[in-house]
């Protein structure tokens, strides 16, 4: 396959992950070279070190189920991969995450602490690649917001350092713009009604709930180092368990095993329409 083959299958599952285009991230797509989950998924194949995932989004004192579940998938593709992976995150999502994944707490507040942190961790475990999921990112102002523009910062220890010391590719996945690595379409940000994020990033995905973008890119990994993408819906079974650990969708606030308001219908939907895509892909 040809590499200009290969973007165009990129381009095809991106324009899949904004279509619902509820939060304008179809526009912000524009801002991105396309082709970006193909390169991203070139990071995680050539990537040589461990892989350290930055998630967790606060809501009603406990986390969404956006952003762990696809994190989960990437843990899994990792392990699949031979990479060591681990999820960093909140103490309260750590704790309640551990009985099934290696996790470590940002432990910290302050940019200083975090950085110390972060710096001793990569001099002590080198990271091959960084990936950010659907983690707040500070605001010009230096605070953090939510879709509503509620200051959450007391509720978020402060991620970016994990990201800006990284000695290797960055990636980040976002549905709204105020994430972790939004920053990259900074300009185009500012025509919402929101307080964007200002941190940046290897490579950008935006989709219409962060999870999708975070299967997109497994599949996209999978498929381009030619093993078969397997028609699973594991994704159900991590939101019921993110649940029973206290998740609530980010968008209703309920205890539910939906993302971001929408179904698992529609998240399996999507994922048809994704493997089609793939699959297509190799016909041509």
């Amino acid at each position: 396959m040809s590499k200009a083959e290969a973007i165009a299958v990129s381009r095809t599952v991106e324009t899949l992950l904004i279509r619902e285009n509820h939060r304008f991230m179809a526009e912000i797509r524009e801002a991105l070279e396309p082709g970006y989950l193909l390169r991203a998924a070139e990071y995680l194949l050539d990537c040589s070190g461990p892989v350290y995932i930055v998630t967790g989004f606060p809501v009603n004192d406990t986390f969404e189920t956006d952003g762990p579940a696809g994190a989960f998938a990437l843990y899994r593709l990792c392990e699949k991969m031979g990479h060591q992976a681990v999820i960093i995150t909140d103490t309260v999502i750590a704790g309640a995450l551990q009985d099934r994944f290696v996790c470590r707490s940002i432990a910290g507040k302050s940019f200083e602490t975090v950085s110390k942190t972060a710096e001793a961790l990569y001099r002590e475990a080198p990271p091959g690649l960084v990936i950010s999921i659907e983690r707040p990112g500070m605001a010009a102002d230096g605070r953090y917001y939510n879709m509503s523009g509620e200051d959450i910062t007391s509720h978020c220890g402060i991620a970016e350092p994990y990201l800006v010391f990284a000695p290797c590719p960055t990636i980040a996945i976002g549905d709204g713009g105020n994430e972790i690595g939004m920053g990259n379409v900074l300009s185009s940000l500012s025509k919402l009604n929101i307080r964007p994020a200002v941190s940046t990033c290897s490579e950008l995905i935006v989709a219409d709930v962060s999870n999708w973008g975070a299967y997109a890119l497994c599949g996209m990994t999978t498929w381009l180092s030619g093993d078969h993408l397997p028609e699973s819906d594991e994704f159900a079974t991590d939101l019921d368990y993110l649940v029973s650990q206290g998740a609530l969708d980010g968008v209703t606030r309920e205890a539910t095993p939906t993302e971001d308001g929408f179904t698992r219908e529609k998240t399996s939907l999507l994922l048809t329409d994704i493997r089609r895509a793939f699959t297509e892909g190799e016909a041509s």
